[in-house]
């Protein structure tokens, strides 16, 4: 816990969460010249983008990350950094994990090898995705399911082999609930990422990107704002419609002209709990959530050559294996192989409650039906990490339910992951909405 001699001074503003969003709306206020106070319960910059350290000194997300080759606010934020260099573009490698084998699908003469489909049906996938970009208006398939509007698309064996898996596996209880427009965008973006052989490139930050978040809150300093981690805030204090200040855990208090909040709307609603507008509070807590459990290992030898494995095996308990190092090169983390396991599931599911060592002894076993060769001593070290709020879930007529950057207090504001819609959470829209979140604020500062 961070300590202070004295109370910090009121500021400009006080931004809860120190993610993209947030760190991005305190760097453009404090260019404006704006005292700006960021507070951060963990112990690291970048949200679910934070980094951390192997015991041998290697820096890695906790949650495996890229940017698309056509995202553009990353580069803008890059650039205002004078780090536009440390952006580099890659080749990936794309994979199906499928009947207990692993196929290829990288190109479209990957996706015509793929014989668990007819011809007539890879064909059909192939062509799915110009069917999609037809589509300009996300309204007019939102109050559709993904099942609802892909099957007819795609074809029934189409979508039970390749979507069902990927889309239960990613949304666990609530794979029958999420909106269409999820999987629409999804399938847009990746379409538009292909170079001209069909391959996909994505983009990624030279050394993570909490070297990136950390220039960010070392601008932020530069320019006489405050930064603090390991500092939880536990409520709001309020009047005449107004957050007077915010107050920690063990008792600081952060006093601010406007507050702006980017964590997920329960923990928003715990703080702001305090409001008479309780329909404004159960607007937050109509939006479900699901957790996610990434086991990140370092490994003394390549799982394969696959940089983005899906696993379209029911009883494979991971929604993907990606193998970091066969997209970044492993000689950026003293020749390990570094691979993310990713599963997202309720926190009611006893895996949540698996110590760390039990989780990897679990992924092991699992892994070694996919990889027979993979040996337990090739673990050279592991983390594993878990995020309560990892997925908002998008269900069917979200946007006719999901709040808005308002809040009842004139002062406050909400800026999450949750309100980036249609598009998924990303640090690209995370960025973006910083951008739009600090013109709006620095405009009430003026």
């Amino acid at each position: 816990m961070t300590q202070y001699n004295d109370k910090p001074p009121m500021a400009d503003a006080v931004i809860v969460g120190a993610g993209f969003t947030g760190l991005t709306v305190g760097l453009e206020l404090s260019r404006m010249g704006k005292k700006v106070i960021i507070v951060e319960s963990d112990a690291t910059p970048g949200g679910l983008a934070g980094t951390f350290e192997f015991t041998d000194g290697v820096s890695v997300e906790k949650f495996y990350h890229h940017w698309f080759n056509n995202d553009k606010y990353v580069p803008k934020l890059a650039s205002s950094l004078g780090l536009a260099d440390q952006i580099i573009t890659l080749p990936s490698r794309t994979g199906m994990y499928f009947n207990g084998q692993l196929w290829k699908l990288s190109t479209p003469l990957d996706l015509l090898k793929f014989s668990p489909l007819s011809l007539f049906e890879r064909i059909k996938l192939g062509l799915m995705t110009f069917k999609v970009r037809r589509i300009k208006d996300w309204r007019a398939i939102e109050s559709l399911s993904i099942r609802e509007w892909l099957e007819p698309l795609c074809g029934e064996n189409v979508f039970k082999t390749v979507w069902q898996p990927l889309i239960q596996a990613k949304f666990s209880i609530f794979a029958e609930q999420v909106s269409a427009v999820w999987m629409w965008k999804k399938l847009v973006l990746r379409g538009s990422t292909r170079n001209k052989t069909g391959g996909e490139e994505l983009a990624y930050f030279k050394g993570g990107f909490g070297r990136l978040a950390q220039a960010m809150v070392d601008e932020i300093k530069h320019h006489g704002g405050e930064v603090y981690f390991n500092t939880k805030i536990k409520q709001a204090q309020v009047g005449d419609h107004m957050i007077k200040e915010l107050q920690t855990e063990t008792g600081e208090t952060f006093s601010g002209k406007q507050f702006l909040f980017t964590p997920a709307f329960p923990i928003i609603a715990d703080i702001l709990n305090q409001t008479s507008d309780h329909q404004w509070l159960n607007s937050l807590r109509r939006v479900n959530y699901l957790g996610n459990i990434c086991l990140v290992l370092q490994l003394k030898q390549s799982l394969s050559d696959t940089y983005w494995l899906n696993v379209n095996d029911p009883g494979f308990p991971f929604v993907g294996v990606i193998e970091h190092t066969n997209f970044d090169h492993p000689e950026h983390y003293n020749g390990y192989r570094i691979a993310f396991l990713s599963r997202y599931l309720a926190k009611e599911d006893p895996l949540w409650h698996y110590s760390d060592e039990q989780y990897l002894a679990f992924a092991i076993q699992h892994l070694q039906r996919m990889f027979p060769q993979l040996d337990p001593s090739w673990v050279n070290d592991f983390s594993v990490w878990r995020a309560d709020y990892a997925q908002p879930v998008t269900e069917r007529n979200y946007s006719t339910y999901v709040p808005n950057q308002k809040t009842p207090f004139t002062n406050g504001w909400i800026s999450t992951m949750a309100q980036i819609y249609p598009e998924d959470r990303g640090t690209n829209y995370a960025i973006r909405e910083g951008f739009l979140m600090a013109k709006q604020i620095g405009e009430q500062l003026c």
